[in-house]
């Protein structure tokens, strides 16, 4: 028989679940005022954050009945939202991936879930947001039996100081890894001083990904018309990469563009940084435009880069 103490903490538990499954709305029919279940929205964020899973990966992952999880992916593809690709690598397995069409689907069911959780952080005032995600991640830690697929961070929006650190890193980065001097951190500076100035809320975001409680990268998405909006600033840290922290950062750019009506986003690099480009290329920016110029004690390619939404 179970002592007293053990069966009031499994009531308690059962208490928070029965709480916490109301507060973010499980319960309803549909996730997200949507047509979709919990589970297959599970599966469609999965399939967006991820770069070209297998099903057997997610089905693993996830804790999902194979057959379950075919019959979903199934539904998908006939719907439109999910394409499948046999692997270069091994043709016996199928990659993943959203189409245009899911894509569509999936940044407005995340952009829906994004409101949700505001509206509930909003009800507690800011300090006591930190208390809450703290205690979220403690049970996060002290449930999780298993490793992380891979190491988890979080993106967050800008506080006070990480100005500072943008354009210190920046600085520090480019010079170690391209040999840029300090008319880099000189523009860097300018740029987030004038985000800071001129900072609109409804438009414009800065995203700052977390890691382990240490910034690892930053993004900056700004006005350049009523329609027309610009990618700026993507940076990662090299200990962090490797962890789809980039990709995740683009794709925010792209998800709240898409949310508050812009058209297009325009975002300008230079041809040396390789990575960055992959990422662009990877979600749907095209090249417009380059041209050579001498800027940061180096003679680069600046290149221009778009996404028409």
């Amino acid at each position: 028989m179970a002592e007293p103490d053990f069966v009031r903490r499994v009531e308690t538990v059962r208490h928070f679940n029965r709480f916490y499954t109301q507060q973010i709305g499980i319960l309803h029919e549909g996730l997200l005022k949507s047509p979709f279940s919990l589970t297959e929205v599970r599966v469609l964020y999965e399939i967006a954050r991820r770069d070209e899973p297998t099903a057997a990966e997610l089905s693993k992952d996830l804790g999902l009945d194979a057959g379950y999880l075919s019959r979903i992916l199934r539904d998908f593809v006939k719907k439109g939202f999910v394409e499948k690709r046999p692997s270069k690598e091994d043709g016996r397995l199928c990659l993943l991936r959203l189409t245009k069409k899911g894509q569509k689907e999936f940044d407005a069911l995340d952009a829906r879930q994004n409101d949700e959780v505001g509206a509930l952080l909003n009800k507690l005032h800011p300090h006591e947001h930190d208390r809450l995600i703290g205690a979220m991640q403690t049970i996060h830690g002290l449930l999780n039996s298993q490793p992380e697929r891979k190491v988890p961070y979080v993106l967050r929006p800008h506080h006070p100081g990480d100005m500072g650190w943008v354009v210190h890193r920046h600085g520090v980065l480019y010079s170690q890894e391209y040999g840029w001097d300090e008319h880099f951190e000189a523009l860097v500076a300018q740029i987030v001083a004038d985000f800071i100035k001129n900072y609109d809320p409804k438009r414009e975001r800065c995203w700052i990904a977390e890691r382990d409680g240490e910034i690892v990268g930053s993004v900056f998405f700004v006005k350049k018309s009523k329609t027309v909006g610009q990618l700026r600033l993507l940076l990662v840290e090299p200990k962090a990469r490797g962890l789809g922290i980039g990709k995740r950062l683009v794709d925010e750019c792209i998800r709240f563009a898409r949310q508050v009506g812009y058209r297009k986003i325009m975002l300008w690099t230079n041809d040396v940084l390789d990575a960055a480009r992959h990422i662009y290329e990877q979600a749907g920016f095209r090249l417009v435009n380059e041209e050579a110029h001498h800027s940061f004690g180096h003679d680069l390619v600046g290149q221009n880069w778009e996404l028409t939404l």
